[in-house]
């Protein structure tokens, strides 16, 4: 749309700039990733201004994929800070253009220490790289901005090549999914990556159970004393043989308006779904969204209930 045509041509430069990015993953990427993969400090990335946003997200990134990294600011190790760098660190510089000043001080300075560093910038040749051990080319044809001035496909570029470097070498380091569930308590991630159906799960007195021998009526009795719009039906052994829920309600009340008399195992969905409460939450909700269900039991090894697994409890965590 002609509204959109400024924000449409930026999207489609920045996709174009990142995608160019392709041809550049050369020796020197490898390199790179050779040397991070190795190192037997902290991954030092530095950068100035909008170079220096992106390398506080890059370092943000590799920090929370096991590899690990802290920001410094180039103005701040020329007093001082420099003094956090040991030999086995890596430092990688950001800077598209290679123009800056407190950069061009620092770097044979990172020489002199013996600290390997690796170079992101659009301009690969520039004379500033000569003390640097591996040069990683992120230069783009043309910015987003109109005027080809402000850096924004050149920063979007860093940032994807940023990515491509630390998801590389975290996977040669053998970082796992119980290494990210570790690193990732809380939040989102987290949630997603360690909380089980058994953390989830409505139990004892709010699972709601009948036996067999119960009416359609009474086991409505205990779907709303319990607030859960189904129940789990068991034998005499305590196991689940069926499950019963509003939907089923509402569709037999349409045929049938004596059903609140009738035996509740006439009506209940025999053999249903289940889940045990090991499974992971994700796992679980993927069950009901497959199947297009709003709960589902929860049953022990023995086919027992032990809860009920709500849809509302996931979204309430962020689970989907």
């Amino acid at each position: 749309m002609q509204k959109f045509k400024i924000a449409i041509e930026s999207l489609e430069l920045e996709a174009q700039a990142v995608k160019e990015q392709i041809k550049h993953l050369d020796s020197n990427f490898e390199k790179a990733v050779s040397l991070m993969k190795n190192c037997k400090g902290h991954i030092v990335v530095m950068g100035l201004g909008k170079s220096g946003l992106i390398g506080r997200k890059i370092s943000a990134t590799m920090s929370s994929i096991g590899i690990p990294s802290v920001f410094l600011h180039p103005s701040e190790s020329l007093h001082g800070d420099l003094g956090m760098l040991i030999k086995y660190d890596i430092v990688i510089v950001i800077s598209y253009s290679g123009e800056t000043g407190e950069l061009k001080k620092i770097l044979p300075v990172l020489k002199k220490m013996k600290v390997k560093v690796i170079v992101m910038t659009g301009k690969p040749k520039a004379q500033i790289w000569q003390n640097s051990d591996c040069i990683i080319n992120c230069s783009v044809e043309k910015e987003a901005c109109p005027y080809n001035l402000a850096p924004t496909s050149s920063t979007t570029a860093m940032l994807a090549m940023g990515d491509a470097l630390a998801l590389t070498t975290s996977k040669l380091k053998g970082f796992k999914i119980e290494n990210l569930a570790m690193l990732h308590p809380l939040g989102a991630i987290g949630k997603r990556l360690t909380m089980q159906v058994s953390d989830l799960m409505r139990k004892d007195k709010y699972n709601p159970i009948v036996k067999q021998t119960a009416t359609v009526e009474s086991a409505i009795l205990v779907m709303t004393s319990t607030r859960v719009g189904a129940t789990s039906i068991v034998d005499g052994y305590g196991r689940i043989i069926g499950f019963f829920t509003d939907g089923d309600l509402r569709r037999h009340l349409q045929s049938d308006e004596k059903i609140l008399k009738k035996s509740i195992v006439s009506v209940m969905t025999k053999n249903p779904r289940v889940v045990m409460p090991e499974m992971m939450a994700v796992d679980a909700a993927a069950v009901l969204k497959k199947y297009n269900i709003d709960n589902i039991p929860v049953v022990d090894k023995d086919n027992k209930p032990l809860g009920i697994l709500d849809q509302g409890d996931l979204l309430a965590e962020g689970i989907t």
